[in-house]
């Protein structure tokens, strides 16, 4: 079998995973008035930090069509983003809310929502097409958030690199053969947040690293 190039996005009905695939056209049906597609990245391609989240919230971005938008998870995330200088402008939760990112952009390791926020491991390994051309076409990249394991390895797979040799942990930062430097934070979803796994703290001195790292 020929091996197939990798592409550059998924397209509004990509077909790779039937499941995803399914789920989209049902949530179609329900919400005709919602995006229901892949979720393209967020921010410039001239961005030097790259967000990876998981994949779209049902209600999140897969309503929107932007990454982190309409949820939860976007409220703890784009305060911080502000709060660092990576974003500016307004954040209301809406894709014409006028929020605009500053030298980061932010993408997902799913593009498509997955049933209750879980995508398989098939699943992932598929759409992993679609962040390899995503990093390959951020030509002044110099470091990577990764929100929560998935996300990590995800990132970890698509370099080829060996995942025993870089393991996830909140608020590590692992220096990647290219260069490239890769910090890890607990997803700041409301569960991680009401659970106490991670809080405002926890989460923006992830940033507050990588900030110093990328002005120094």
């Amino acid at each position: 079998m020929v091996r197939q190039p990798p592409l550059a996005a998924p397209s509004p009905d990509c077909p790779i995973c039937p499941r995803l695939a399914g789920f989209r056209d049902a949530q179609r049906k329900a919400h005709p008035e919602w995006h229901n597609a892949p979720v393209p990245p967020f921010g410039p391609e001239s961005a030097e930090l790259l967000i990876v989240g998981l994949a779209p919230g049902l209600r999140g971005a897969n309503r929107t069509g932007r990454p982190f938008t309409g949820d939860y998870a976007g409220d703890l995330l784009y305060a911080t983003l502000r709060k660092f200088g990576f974003a500016s402008g307004h954040y209301g939760g809406r894709i014409d809310d006028g929020l605009m990112l500053r030298n980061a952009r932010i993408t997902n390791a799913v593009r498509c929502v997955p049933p209750q926020n879980k995508p398989e491991t098939a699943e992932i390994a598929a759409c992993g097409r679609f962040l390899s051309a995503e990093l390959s076409a951020l030509p002044t990249l110099r470091a990577i958030v990764a929100l929560g394991a998935i996300a990590h390895n995800a990132v970890i797979a698509v370099k080829g690199l060996r995942r025993g040799a870089f393991p996830f942990s909140h608020a590590a930062l692992h220096r990647l053969p290219d260069g490239v430097l890769l910090a890890d934070s607990y997803h700041c979803s409301r569960l991680n947040t009401n659970t106490g796994t991670l809080t405002t703290e926890m989460f923006e001195a992830v940033f507050a690293a990588l900030k110093q790292r990328l002005v120094g």
